[in-house]
């Protein structure tokens, strides 16, 4: 999966801000039919973003939908309408487990196959939200339809009140949630697990310590709110300059002394072996993938 630094929810109701998607410069964008949807206007907000799908992917921008949940699956009327050519993925609230995305896996291969799209196109992205789902997350994350997972603990949200735990800026509260999620992706053999969600989406400054924390826990992007979010997780989620020049020389110093027979050496002032190139080169696959 290439990775996606800004996951941007548009509210799929708002059909103005649906068409001014390109502008905002997200790496993905999430029609939402959910929690952001007024009941009365699910039905438009279908029918909006069924209709944009195809003209949002011949401009290059990568697609996903938030499904409604019911007591049993997912929306049968939203997943007929978006599950399309144009749509990359669904995002998955309230993820009840392991049994639920397989449930979920044989409905959108049938709507799939009777579109005449292949099977196996849509692409899954659960959202931990609850304490079961994030008690069975490497199972929900092994699924081969599931691409990676959602941490995303705003306050005051479905995760605080699932967990029973009071939102910091800090993130304690959250940490072995988020942790989990890093893990379970990894585990499963997957990449590019997701965070978020800062809800004071004109405090710029406050969403990008937020981001840097997730970055230093393992995430490479971020679930965002509002289209002036997009520069600030984009920028995080990139290396610098300078930490790609770091591992550029690392490697070029690593592979100059094993020329000379030896797999250990001293680079500005640290010990180097083979697991650090090993992260060096993966880091600068990383941002070659996001500059292409």
């Amino acid at each position: 999966m290439k990775p996606i630094r800004s996951f941007l929810f548009v509210p799929a109701h708002r059909e103005k801000w649906v068409a001014r998607i390109p502008e905002f410069g997200a790496d993905a964008v999430i029609l939402d039919l959910e929690d952001s949807v007024p009941i009365e206007l699910k039905p438009a907000a279908r029918a909006i973003a069924g209709a944009a799908m195809a003209e949002l992917a011949a401009a290059g921008q990568r697609v996903y939908v938030r499904v409604n949940p019911t007591p049993y699956i997912y929306d049968l009327e939203d997943l007929h309408a978006v599950v399309q050519d144009g749509c990359e993925g669904l995002v998955l609230s309230k993820t009840s487990g392991p049994q639920g995305v397989a449930t979920l896996d044989a409905l959108v291969s049938d709507i799939e196959l009777r579109a005449g799209i292949s099977v196996g196109h849509t692409r899954f992205v659960p959202v931990l939200e609850s304490a079961r789902a994030i008690q069975f997350a490497f199972e929900i994350a092994e699924h081969p339809r599931v691409v990676t997972l959602c941490a995303a603990s705003a306050r005051n949200g479905d995760v605080a009140r699932a967990m029973g735990f009071e939102w910091t800026e800090a993130g304690l509260e959250s940490l072995y949630l988020k942790s989990r999620a890093v893990l379970a992706v990894r585990a499963a053999g997957k990449s590019c697990p997701i965070a978020g969600l800062w809800q004071d989406v004109h405090d710029l400054e406050g969403l990008r310590r937020y981001c840097r924390f997730h970055r230093q826990l393992g995430f490479k992007g971020e679930m965002i709110l509002h289209p002036s979010n997009v520069a600030v997780a984009n920028e995080v989620f990139t290396p610098e300059e300078a930490e790609l020049a770091y591992y550029r020389g690392m490697i070029e110093a690593f592979e100059a002394a094993e020329h000379e027979g030896r797999a250990a050496i001293v680079y500005e002032g640290e010990h180097i072996d083979y697991a650090h190139v090993a992260t060096a080169r993966e880091v600068l696959a990383m941002a070659r993938e996001l500059a292409r």
